[in-house]
């Protein structure tokens, strides 16, 4: 450790319980390397005050990296995140076997590199509570869909048909109350079963009602996602989505790096076959943000029946809603992102219309169309200007 000094780049591979470290000097030589332990968080802050101040750290984007990422920040060390599918990767192109010494050796060398092609996006601490808020919520909700299945299951075990519409609600509850009586025909064990499982899904329901809460004050102390949820189909727990998994706009460059991120740019696996044919195999991407392309799509199911142009485009794509329903509601939602990044980037509220060019006359007629080009689609013209 008496060589710190010429150190300049670490690279530190992360487990659950200790980490493998490899420090380097500007030669990319190994100056050395170091076993750090999770369990005494003392002693690791320690063995971190230890390392050169302003170096990079480049940590392998696995799981618990965070907690990591912040003892390195506070130890007043560089922290940056490197996928662990292009490390993977790297590893598989140069031959080699895997192990903590070899990956720490590799994750030192990725800072020399000219190109940061392994490098993503170290969310800041304000946007992974915002995300664990969301990731709670969700799990809320699966528990409370697991529990409802269970006691559908129930009922169709002993031949029990709910007399109505919406077994959950006001009118359905007390129907399920009737069932956990003496007179009812469930056997014990089943009545049992029920009143557990209605006493766990009272339990999730409020605290469901708690995160839910904390989510709309977010909102309302947010400016973007308030003029996110002036979209068509957003509404504020979709609007908190989109804030959380987006986390910060400026580290887009257009629209398109957005849509590609959101995994909703259309991707072809074709080779071989003439330029001038349509591409095959045509599919969304589905490594990434899969809860923002959920909400997108989430939202575009109600962006249709809001928004005549989009009603208008999805009609057109679907011929009538007759035929490729899906893939139309993906062409929405992409849509949808292109606005939100408009939105979002141009701190402007959503409209329908078009707004007006300046200088440009009012137009009389309702059915004018744009002319010297202007663009007919509200965001792409805002973008434009």
């Amino acid at each position: 450790m008496g060589m710190n000094k010429s150190v300049a780049q670490i690279g530190m591979d992360i487990h659950r319980t200790f980490s493998k470290v490899t420090a380097r000097d500007a030669q990319q030589r190994i100056v050395w390397r170091q076993r750090l332990e999770h369990r005494e968080r003392d002693v690791l802050r320690r063995q971190l005050a230890r390392w050169p101040t302003q170096t990079p750290v480049v940590l392998e984007g696995s799981f618990g990296w965070s907690w990591l990422a912040d003892e390195l920040g506070q130890a007043g060390l560089r922290p940056h995140l490197a996928s662990s599918r292009k490390v993977a990767a790297w590893r598989d192109l140069h031959g080699l076997a895997k192990s903590n010494r070899t990956d720490a050796d590799l994750l030192s060398l990725l800072g020399f590199e000219p190109a940061r092609l392994w490098e993503v996006w170290l969310p800041p601490p304000a946007v992974r509570q915002q995300r664990e808020w969301l990731r709670y919520r969700m799990t809320l909700v699966q528990l409370q869909t697991g529990l409802k299945n269970r006691v559908h299951a129930i009922l169709h075990r002993h031949g029990l048909f709910p007399e109505v519409v919406k077994l959950f609600g006001c009118a359905g509850r007390r129907w399920l109350q009737l069932l956990l009586s003496d007179r009812s025909p469930l056997p014990a064990s089943a009545r049992d079963g029920l009143k557990g499982y209605l006493q766990l899904l009272d339990h999730l329901r409020l605290q469901i009602v708690r995160v839910t809460r904390t989510f709309r004050r977010q909102v309302q102390a947010h400016p973007a996602a308030l003029r996110l949820c002036t979209l068509p189909g957003v509404q504020w727990i979709l609007g908190y989505t989109l804030l959380a998994e987006i986390g910060d706009i400026e580290r887009f460059r257009s629209a398109r790096h957005l849509v590609s991120y959101s995994l909703l740019a259309p991707r072809a696996f074709d080779t071989g076959e003439p330029e001038d044919d349509p591409p095959r195999g045509r599919h969304v991407g589905h490594q990434g943000r899969r809860t923002l392309k959920w909400a997108y799509i989430e939202a575009a199911h109600s962006a249709v029946w809001k928004s005549s142009a989009l009603r208008a485009w999805f009609d057109h794509y679907t011929h009538g809603r007759r035929q490729n329903c899906n893939r139309g509601y993906i062409g929405v939602a992409r849509r949808l992102c292109q606005r939100s990044y408009v939105v979002w980037k141009k701190e402007v509220a959503y409209q329908e219309e078009p707004p007006p060019r300046p200088g440009s006359r009012p137009c009389r007629r309702e059915s004018a169309r744009p002319v010297q080009g202007q663009p007919a689609d509200a965001m792409v013209a805002l973008a434009s200007g």
